[in-house]
Formats: C-alpha cells, structure tokens, sequence
C-alpha cells in the first residue's frame, strides 16, 4: 500500500497532512503577528509612562501558566523554550522600535548637526583639538597654548582629573589644573576641552571648561551621563575601548534624552589583538556613525596610537574619511611629560602635523 494512500476511512493521506500543517502554520503566523500587535500597543503605553520595556517577574508569570496548561505532547521544558523565544521575539520588536526613533539617530533627510562652543562650530569644517595629556603647569600650559593661538587652532585639552590604570600613576592637578585650564584658555582666546570623571566633580568642571569630556572608561557610567548632561555644557563623548557603535550611540542617547543635544561623538580606537599601537584606530567607525548619527564625529589620534611616529597618517585617514575634526596630544617636551609621554607631539612636530593637514583643514 501506498505511503500517501489512506489506511482506513478516519485516515489521512501524508499530503493531507502536510497541508493541515501549513494551515496551522499560517494560523500560528497570524496569531503571532496579532501577538506582536499588542505588544506594540504595551510598548507605546510604557514609553508614555516611563515604564522598563522588560519585566522579568510578568515573563515568568506568563511560562508557569503556560506550563500549568500543557496537556502535551510538548514537554514542559520544550513549552518554556519555544515561549520564551516568542518573548524575546516580542521584546526585541519593541526594543528596536524604539532603537528607530533615537534622538541622536539620523532621520532620512536630517542634515547634519552642529555643536556651537561659544563663537567656534564643531561639525562643519574639520577642527583641531590640541594639547597635553595633563595638564602640569602654567609655563607648560602657556607655551602649548600661545603656539595653538599662533597656529590659529581654537581648542585647547588638558586633563585635571587623570584615570589611570595604576593606583600610583599621576592623577592629575584636580581643581588647580581645572582653574589654570580656564585662565590659560581665556589668556590666548581658546576654547577649553578637559575630561569629568566623577558626578561630584561635574559641577566644578562645568564652571570652568568650555566642552566637558566623557573618556573611554566611563562612556557606559549612565549616572555620570545624567549628570552632564544637566550642565547644558557640549560634551565629547568617547566611545569606549570595547563598545559596539551602537552601544556607544545609546550612551549618547542618555544625553539627548536629558535634555542635552550638544554632543561630540569621538572615535578613539578599540581594543583589539594587536600589540603595534595602543589600541586599534576603528577608520570605519567614522562613515558608519555619520550614517547612523548626525553628530559630529571626531578621532583621538593620540589614544589610539599610542605612539607619536604614526599620528600624522592617522590624523589624515581620519579627516580623509569623513571626521569632522582630530584630537592630538601635545607637549613643550614630551620625554618630561607626567602621563603618556610616548605618544604627545612637541610642539615644532605639531606644527608639521597641521602644515600635512592643511588639505583637509582647509573650508
């Protein structure tokens, strides 16, 4: 007898079956997309209502009852399985939904942003940020400063606050090299860039930097993003060493969310296998988060080399690619320097370096 002939009257042919298969396979389709309907309906109820996408204890109520209901043949634990990857199913439909509507995201059409520091523009043409890792004192701080002023570069770093991954490396000036930052700036008409590390600080650093800076080891410090953003400062934010671009563009949705929009998305180089540089310069980061994003996007070259022999090839890729603007360490004499000595330019390589980018520099 045929496999696909029926047996007896109350039998079925293999054809019939596979047919009322695919029935209930569009009936379950459906009943999922329905499903995915009301969830739709719950996401938008929490975003109203400033409620977490995800509820772990409403999840479980849902499998136990499920489970109490199985009459099989599924065993329970297959029952579990294949809920629990509807829920994921579900949560990950509501989750991108939101992922799509992203203050910092870029709309179709949406023209880039710009970042205003007083009278200076980050996110047309390309700008420069320069100075020493630390800031150490006046003398070393008023020489970089009057050959940025010279060299007509509006933006002067330096770190009062150091994170250091040793306990007894120098952690910087603190409050003392925050104020000679403010003075040096305003003495040479420059614009100030130094990084906040701690929400006890974030007070102190706001009244007296012009661009307050998230570094690498605290760009998933949520709290820390909260509270910068309160100041209505602009904030350059770095992406960190081991952050997807789009973890690294959430961070920069808890400033936006905040209320504050003025944000500077910096690339400053991943983690990777290799031993050559600090770190690896992540080149394509740059066109992806201008896809992605319409903040503007600039490179530390310094940080990611590691290493001062490569920084001007580094600083051209990135401008070449699309950044709107390079970040470099500098120092009056860096075998002196208190922190990353091997990567600061002096100040007559620093002058090479902005005669090489002057092609890109230039409106």
């Amino acid at each position: 007898m045929s496999g696909n002939g029926p047996v007896d009257g109350d039998e079925k042919s293999l054809d019939d079956l596979r047919r009322l298969i695919s029935r209930f396979n569009l009936d379950i389709l459906d009943l999922l997309n329905r499903r995915a309907g009301i969830a739709g309906q719950v996401r938008d109820f929490k975003e109203r209502n400033a409620m977490d996408m995800f509820n772990p204890s409403r999840e479980e109520e849902m499998l136990d009852s499920l489970v109490a209901a199985n009459q099989g043949p599924f065993p329970d634990a297959v029952v579990r399985h294949l809920f629990k990857e509807i829920f994921r199913a579900s949560l990950g439909l509501m989750e991108s939904n939101r992922e799509q509507d992203l203050v910092v995201a870029r709309a179709p059409g949406a023209a880039d942003m710009v970042v205003r520091v007083g009278d200076r523009v980050v996110g047309r043409d390309p700008i420069l940020i320069a100075g020493p890792c630390s800031v150490e004192d006046a003398d070393q701080m008023d020489r970089v400063a009057g050959t940025l002023s010279r060299l007509g570069v509006g933006f002067l770093r330096g770190g009062a606050f150091k994170p250091r991954t040793s306990p007894y490396s120098f952690q910087g000036l603190g409050e003392e090299g925050v104020r000679l930052l403010e003075e040096t700036g305003r003495r040479h008409g420059l614009s100030t860039v130094s990084e906040v590390m701690d929400t006890r600080t974030v007070a102190l650093m706001a009244s007296h930097v012009d661009v307050l800076q998230v570094g690498s080891r605290n760009m998933a410090n949520y709290e820390l993003l909260k509270e910068v953003a309160g100041t209505g400062k602009p904030v350059l934010l770095k992406r960190g060493f081991a952050a997807t671009l789009d973890e690294f563009l959430q961070a920069a949705e808890y400033l936006a969310a905040a209320g504050n929009e003025n944000v500077i998305l910096c690339e400053r180089g991943i983690r990777s296998f290799g031993r050559d540089t600090r770190f690896t310069l992540d080149i394509s980061a740059v066109p992806l988060l201008r896809g992605k994003s319409r903040l503007p996007v600039i490179v530390d070259v310094s940080h990611a080399a590691g290493r001062r022999d490569v920084i001007p090839a580094l600083a051209r890729s990135a401008l070449a690619a699309g950044a709107h603007g390079v970040m470099v360490e500098v120092h009056p004499n860096p075998p002196l320097a208190r922190s990353d000595s091997q990567q600061q330019l002096d100040l007559v390589q620093f002058e090479t370096l902005l005669e090489s980018l002057k092609p890109f520099l230039s409106p």
